[in-house]
């Protein structure tokens, strides 16, 4: 681990017993950890500690587990993974979509735990920093405006532009990372919170469909540049409306 502190991991989870076994295993594992039984107390726990990532159950009582990561994700950046006892795809499905960065279908050993949290930090480690954007109701670059709370994007002579989902969320994860490299797994970890597949090629159909949007000649384009083996680098000055 690269920080000087041990890392500090707060547990969710109303089962008391499974809290208990996390916490210890984790606190001879080099972390300090924290615990919480529901959406109140990992609050508290938030308030009162700086906390580095969020092991966090679906099932809890009062606000689900879903309902919390998509609140925490709404605000901070904080790393999530979520623990699930359900077998249904859709459950790890709306819980990445929700921002979780992975999930752990319980039952799980503790050390596949231990192994999946280094992982997700050692990812959100290695991301470059961005523009603080919590407040912020557009972001323009190169003469053009995307505007967070209608969530389309404007044309330097005032023609709005729709993006789908996809698109927008592509965008402002460039924008907030003016002028530095994100790779195809940096990208999807921001944007969808999951790593790139083997020989995956959808962030570079979004990049091409984005280009088009933009005006971006794909043969040598001048705000979405593809920077060889490495990634895609937004190559303008952002600037950001509160």
């Amino acid at each position: 681990m690269e920080n000087q502190t041990p890392t500090r991991v707060l547990v969710v989870d109303d089962d008391h017993e499974i809290r208990s076994l996390l916490a210890d295993y984790l606190d001879t594992h080099g972390f300090r950890a924290f615990t919480a039984s529901d959406g109140a107390g990992m609050q508290r726990m938030l308030d009162a500690n700086k906390v580095d990532l969020v092991v966090l159950d679906l099932t809890l009582p009062g606000e689900d587990g879903l309902t919390l990561c998509r609140n925490l994700r709404s605000d901070s950046n904080l790393p999530v993974i979520i623990l699930t006892a359900r077998g249904d795809p859709v459950d790890r499905i709306l819980g990445l979509e929700m921002g979780a960065d992975d999930y752990l279908t319980k039952p799980f050993e503790p050390r596949e735990l231990v192994a999946r949290i280094r992982t997700v930090l050692r990812r959100t480690w290695a991301l470059p920093p961005n523009l603080d954007t919590p407040d912020a109701t557009a972001m323009r670059f190169a003469g053009w405006t995307l505007d967070l709370r209608a969530r389309h994007l404007v044309r330097p002579d005032g023609v709005l532009v729709m993006l789908s989902g996809g698109e927008f969320r592509l965008l402002k994860t460039l924008l907030e990372h003016p002028q530095r490299v994100l790779n195809r797994d940096q990208i999807l970890n921001l944007t969808q919170g999951r790593d790139a597949e083997p020989f995956e090629r959808s962030i570079d159909l979004q990049i091409s469909r984005l280009r088009q949007k933009l005006d971006d000649d794909a043969k040598s384009p001048q705000l979405i540049k593809t920077v060889r083996n490495e990634g895609y680098v937004l190559a303008a000055v952002v600037t950001v409306d509160h």
